[in-house]
């Protein structure tokens, strides 16, 4: 448990940098995105359905953006993250697009005793579990979190991608 406890510290420590990075880069693009544009991808929101009226959990929701997007679609969403950072910077564009959901900071694994609610869909997409420890109490989080005949909803990249360093210049990194 406390190689746990020293991975989520050094995970969070990680995402708080990248946060903060990623606000302001053009990958996210966040002036297009308070104009308007949805961060989801067809096949999210293929996956996804009519959200309208859905209550939904967005788990490790980075600064917000897919969160807002849900809500903009007529859900009530919660965004979840273990950066603080992050959770600020969604609380922030929260507030400049005038769009609600509710964010939480908390490690992912600690959210039942965190959150006493369950949704209609727990949503969670792109580069969320190859950054934790221990996928069997994910994904007992995700079951604890769905009501009775909800859904869960995952996109992800293929494992293949974390091969590669991080700018995808050069193979950098064993798949195995």
């Amino acid at each position: 448990m406390e190689d746990q406890q020293n991975y989520l510290a050094v995970n969070k420590e990680s995402w708080n940098k990248r946060a903060v990075v990623h606000y302001d880069s053009e990958f996210y693009d966040n002036a297009s995105f308070l104009a308007g544009r949805s961060s989801l991808n067809p096949i999210e929101l293929e996956l996804l359905g009519d959200v309208t009226n859905k209550s939904i959990l967005h788990l490790q929701c980075h600064f917000g953006q897919d969160t807002l997007s849900l809500a903009r679609l007529g859900a009530q969403v919660t965004g979840i993250d273990l950066s603080d950072q992050a959770i600020e910077k969604a609380k922030l564009l929260s507030a400049e697009s005038g769009v609600p959901a509710t964010f939480l900071c908390c490690d992912l694994y600690s959210l039942p005793t965190q959150l006493d609610q369950q949704f209609d869909i727990v949503f969670t997409s792109y580069g969320t579990i190859s950054w934790l420890p221990d996928l069997d109490r994910w994904a007992d989080v995700v079951a604890h979190f769905i009501k009775p005949g909800g859904r869960f909803v995952f996109a992800e990249f293929h494992p293949a991608v974390w091969m590669f360093s991080d700018d995808f210049s050069e193979v950098a990194y064993n798949y195995f």
